[in-house]
């Protein structure tokens, strides 16, 4: 089954104890399969991300979170949105998902991409390196990673990673998913013709028609039918049944990354919120259509950075995405 339908969980600043903080991502997460959607992503970082917090904020260990949610839900396809591919070992990152596939009855995704959040690699101790550097250790992981998916017993002795017929027991299946996550229309989507079967674009929407058209070149390339590499945009959702309200959470959202959204310009407003669906459910679902699924994208993972740990909000959003993409 494809992602047509995710949500993403990017942050937990909850604003209550720690005791709480697990069951409320359990709670969305079972909010989120009941409301239809398709698949429950979590980042995989360590530290918040500058564009949501600040890094000392709540971070919970990607793979063993999804293990745990794995026993909380039955049906929801968990994966991260994207593995940094500098955390782990490629070996070590084949075993993680393909338990997680096995606890979780064949529900594992792997997303994958070259990382890039410099803080978290040097304080951490993680080999950060050049910009090349990254993308040419995530070609050489994904020629380790994807045999060990399907059952085969890779030797590489590359650059990067060395291995000496790797063995992945036990699995479920030979064909859990690959899905790369980036906006690089040469490197991340000249990966993702190879050897992806799902592609997250991240970018300014503006900019998707653009992105669509550099796929189809680097899928013909690749010598890949572009049909069969399924697409989805991540979007940054502030929802809520009245459209003042969600407008004044982007406002204070902004705020609290440091942007005063009543000395910025029209222009800089765009800048900072091009990514943002705001408004009233059908607000939100008529600008989703027009900005993402118009210009040619298979579906949505949609964040709710703010307000999406609050009971129903999950469901008010599901449904509304659901009228979107039966």
């Amino acid at each position: 089954m494809g992602i047509r339908l995710g949500y993403q969980i990017p942050n937990f600043s909850y604003g209550g104890p720690v005791s709480d903080l697990f069951p409320t991502v359990i709670a969305q997460a079972r909010e989120a399969e009941a409301a239809g959607f398709d698949a429950v992503l979590l980042m995989d970082h360590f530290y918040q991300l500058p564009g949501i917090g600040t890094p000392d904020e709540p971070m919970l260990e990607a793979y063993t979170t999804l293990g745990a949610l794995a026993t909380a839900t039955e049906r929801v396809q968990l994966s991260t949105l994207v593995t940094g591919n500098t955390y782990r070992q490629p070996t070590h990152l084949a075993k993680a998902v393909t338990a997680l596939d096995v606890v979780s009855g064949g529900r594992a995704v792997l997303g994958i991409g070259a990382g890039w959040f410099e803080l978290e690699h040097r304080q951490l101790g993680f080999e950060f390196g050049t910009f090349t550097d990254r993308f040419e250790r995530l070609d050489e992981a994904l020629q380790i990673i994807a045999p060990m998916l399907r059952g085969q017993r890779p030797t590489v002795e590359g650059t990067w990673y060395r291995t000496e017929n790797a063995m992945n027991e036990p699995r479920i299946r030979d064909n859990l998913p690959i899905m790369l996550g980036g906006g690089g229309e040469r490197k991340t989507f000249g990966l993702a013709a190879r050897y992806a079967d799902h592609l997250n674009i991240i970018c300014d929407p503006a900019d998707l028609p653009r992105k669509l058209e550099a796929l189809d070149q680097r899928c013909a390339e690749a010598g890949r039918d572009r049909s069969t590499l399924e697409t989805t945009s991540l979007v940054f959702g502030m929802v809520d049944e009245n459209g003042d309200d969600a407008r004044r959470m982007q406002r204070d959202y902004l705020r609290k990354l440091g942007a005063d959204p009543d000395t910025m310009s029209d222009e800089q407003f765009r800048a900072a919120t091009g990514r943002h669906f705001v408004g009233t459910p059908d607000d939100v679902a008529a600008d989703l259509q027009r900005r993402i699924l118009d210009p040619g994208v298979d579906g949505v993972i949609i964040n709710l950075v703010v307000n999406g740990h609050r009971p129903g909000v999950v469901t008010m959003v599901g449904e509304m995405l659901r009228k979107l993409l039966p």
